[in-house]
């Protein structure tokens, strides 16, 4: 792996999900009906990051959830020789609730499906709304994004790496090369 470009660092980082918390006030008049769903792992701390932003502008202590994919994902049997699953955590009633469904990087699509299929198990929410941080292209599904921090177009042989302090150390976000192949 070779890092291209650092395409946000901490400070970046902030004022995207400043801005992406306005936008979503902005998007549905406010906080009301609203719910947090974060995807394991990295979008469960952009949940909680959004959440407090949204806390200091609106006042606002929306609902948190947490959700894991792992068992829905239709590649589950095929690519991951031992899934590591973890277990959503969804306390709160989601019917005809208004949910910001939040991931770091959206690529194919695929995951964000399988995410969509896990709320629907869950109940009948009035509506869900995407957050990605990154939108890095190649989609394989109809999927797009409500709310997109950065579009930074890759190539097959790029990746976007998220670091978050809660589990990285570090907040930033890296566009890198793959299988040591140039351009």
């Amino acid at each position: 792996m070779k890092i291209r470009t650092k395409v946000a660092d901490r400070e970046g980082l902030d004022r995207i999900l400043t801005r992406i918390a306005h936008e979503i006030l902005e998007k549905n008049k406010g906080s009301k009906d609203l719910i947090l769903i974060g995807m394991r792992t990295r979008g469960e701390f952009l949940a909680r990051r959004i959440q407090s932003k949204l806390k200091q502008i609106d006042k606002a202590d929306l609902p948190i959830g947490v959700l894991d994919v792992t068992l829905y994902r239709d590649d589950f049997r095929t690519r991951i020789k031992q899934p590591e699953v973890s277990v959503s955590d969804i306390t709160f009633d989601i019917n005809d609730k208004h949910i910001i469904l939040m991931d770091d990087v959206l690529y194919t699509g695929r995951t964000v499906r399988s995410a969509m299929n896990a709320i629907m198990d869950l109940g009948r929410p009035a509506s869900i709304q995407l957050f990605i941080l990154v939108d890095r292209g190649h989609r394989e599904l109809p999927i797009r994004a409500d709310y997109v921090g950065k579009n930074v177009p890759t190539s097959q042989n790029e990746e976007i790496k998220v670091k978050l302090s809660e589990v990285d150390e570090e907040d930033a976000i890296y566009l890198i090369e793959i299988d040591g192949k140039e351009e």
